[in-house]
């Protein structure tokens, strides 16, 4: 049961937490680590319509500057072959929509034209690149020459994203689409690790009429895996909890949660961990209600009505961009459940189009997890709120249900957030950073200071919409834990590094980057299925456009995307031990 809002923190004893791998998270195991087997209600100036836009994608979704990016001067490749594949004009007597405002014109000629390696240099980090597109049942690992040495064939669309561990085996988020319970972009529901000849290892499901794993996961180092669920709170617990009723459908409201599972192999596993969004909520509309309080004086809880904004809220100007926008996304056949082509009426401004809450309870939409193994954090991204949260995993699960207990001594509640300090009534447009963001991954600094990476899609950005990646140094010291200013947006102010090019890299859903062992970023710019690296400088050393996709059809209660998309890519040293297992 939830806290009291006035409930103190109480700081607990970590001394008999585990020490420190060589690298955190997920890029230990690129690395090859053999440890791992592993707002409110609130309106600001043309943000409603990308609020709203935002979960209409329900997705699964260069310059380099020391703090905001700005035009690049470097050229890039682009396909070197014309786009017969070009998308066709929109149904009736709709205009052509403008979609290089969907992403850029380089990489929607590369879309529509598969062509495989595009670029490779001597700078290019050595190893292997994980491809598994969304509208495939196949995941490949592709060497730097772009040819394919290894193919798992699942027989699941992906439910999310998949890692290749220290025995070679790939834990892979697979889709169920018999009989779903829920429904959105990202859905999965069966977990499988696959032996290098395609056997399953495990396998475990977590899709039931309750719960259902969506997105991501993340192996840790004991064995066990972090596990991104949607959990089902009916209509009239989530207006009991401040909810306003224009915002939960009798389809109810589906929090996130983060389970830890413990496998059994072949088959099952126990549940050793939970933390749930749900138990940590804060809401300013109704006094009578639990939670009532101040979102400013809160910054650890999560509001109910956080990305809701009542449709008489909106100006003219946001329900003309939220058609403008319903048109690109389905012209280049990205839609789903709540992204149906609008008809011809729909600038009405009577009848503005978002997320249809008679369809789906995805409220936060959290697309990605990763864990810290050294300061036992985890990072979510929630880009519904465009906001990363960081939670403690040192808690038991009676603590991470309450606000105090664990090593940073505030149990559940979020330790830091950052992206769009308005969420916690801190600020406002001026201030915001993080535009419907994805794969936030933990690296550590040249000094030690705790960092992390993050995909920042871009769209409404100001200035016109572009992606970046960007890295953060966090304000967080291993003696004190995160430091934050009360009433004041979390830091830092800007990203130490950011990697943009405007109107030559935008995906407005998707993607992702991870930082190598050598220190260039992997980048993947997922609409367009493009992946690239490139140097701290900026400069393109390796680069690929995914062929490979188009053997599945979304069904209707899972998100769409064009046929080559990718959720993400991931890069592995050559000295991985699981690469060992698959390239001889």
């Amino acid at each position: 049961m939830q806290q009291p809002l006035s409930t103190p923190a109480r700081p607990r004893d970590a001394s008999d937490l585990a020490g420190s791998p060589p690298l955190s998270g997920k890029a230990a195991q690129r690395a090859g680590s053999a440890a791992v087997t592993r707002p409110g209600r609130r309106v600001r100036s043309g943000s409603g319509a990308f609020k709203l836009l935002a979960m209409v994608l329900s997705c699964l979704g260069a310059s380099c500057t020391r703090a905001t990016p700005q035009d690049a001067t470097a050229t890039q490749a682009a396909a070197s072959v014309p786009s017969p594949g070009a998308a066709s004009p929109a149904a009736g007597d709709r205009p052509p929509p403008d979609l290089t405002r969907v992403m850029s014109a380089p990489e929607l000629e590369a879309a529509s034209n598969p062509v495989g390696l595009v670029r490779k240099t001597a700078a290019a980090t050595p190893g292997y690149t994980l491809v598994a597109p969304l509208n495939s049942r196949r995941v490949h690992l592709v060497d730097l020459d772009g040819a394919v040495v290894h193919t798992w064939e699942t027989g699941f669309a992906p439910g999310g994203w998949c890692y290749l561990l220290g025995d070679g085996t790939l834990l892979y988020c697979g889709r169920i689409d018999e009989e779903p319970q829920f429904r959105g972009g990202g859905i999965g529901g069966a977990l499988r690790r696959f032996a290098p000849d395609g056997s399953v290892v495990w396998r475990y499901d977590l899709a039931d009429a309750s719960r259902w794993q969506h997105h991501d996961v993340a192996p840790m180092p004991n064995g066990n895996v972090l596990v991104l669920a949607w959990v089902r709170q009916t209509r009239a617990e989530a207006i009991a909890r401040g909810r306003d009723p224009r915002g939960v459908g009798e389809v109810g409201l589906w929090p996130d949660s983060v389970f830890e599972i413990r496998p059994t192999l072949p088959a099952g596993g126990a549940i050793v961990w939970e933390w749930h969004a749900w138990d940590h909520l804060v809401q300013e509309v109704d006094p009578t209600k639990p939670n009532h309080g101040r979102r400013a004086d809160h910054p650890g809880r999560i509001d109910v009505n956080a990305a809701f904004e009542p449709p008489e809220t909106l100006s003219d100007e946001d329900r003309a961009k939220i058609d403008d926008r319903l048109r690109q996304m389905a012209a280049i056949g990205y839609g789903g459940n709540d992204a149906q082509d609008p008809p011809p009426d729909a600038r009405k401004k009577e009848k503005p189009r978002g997320k249809d809450w008679s369809k789906t309870g995805d409220w936060l939409h959290t697309n990605a997890i990763d864990y810290h193994a050294e300061l036992d954090l985890i990072v979510l991204s929630s880009p519904e709120l465009s906001e990363v949260f960081v939670i403690d995993h040192s808690t038991t699960s009676e603590e991470a249900r309450g606000s105090t207990g664990g090593r940073y001594g505030k149990g559940g509640d979020l330790l830091w957030r950052w992206g769009d300090p308005a969420m916690h009534g801190a600020g406002g447009d001026a201030e915001r950073r993080l535009f419907h963001q994805h794969d936030p991954t933990w690296i550590d600094g040249p000094a030690g200071e705790l960092r992390l990476l993050v995909f920042n899609n871009g769209g409404e950005r100001p200035g016109g919409d572009f992606s970046s990646v960007d890295e953060l140094v966090l304000p967080f010291d291993r003696e004190h834990g995160f430091r934050h200013e009360p009433g004041r947006p979390f830091g830092p102010a800007e990203p130490v590094w950011t990697y943009a090019r405007r109107g030559e890299f935008f995906s407005g859903f998707i993607s992702g980057a991870r930082r190598l062992a050598s220190g260039n970023t992997l980048v993947t710019s997922g609409a367009a299925g493009r992946i690239f690296e490139v140097t701290p400088a900026g400069e393109i050393v390796w680069e690929y456009v995914n062929p490979h996709g188009g053997d599945v059809t979304p069904p209707e209660h899972a998100g769409r995307a064009p046929r080559t998309a990718l959720f993400r890519a991931d890069r592995y040293a050559p000295d991985h031990p699981g690469v060992a297992k698959l390239v001889r």
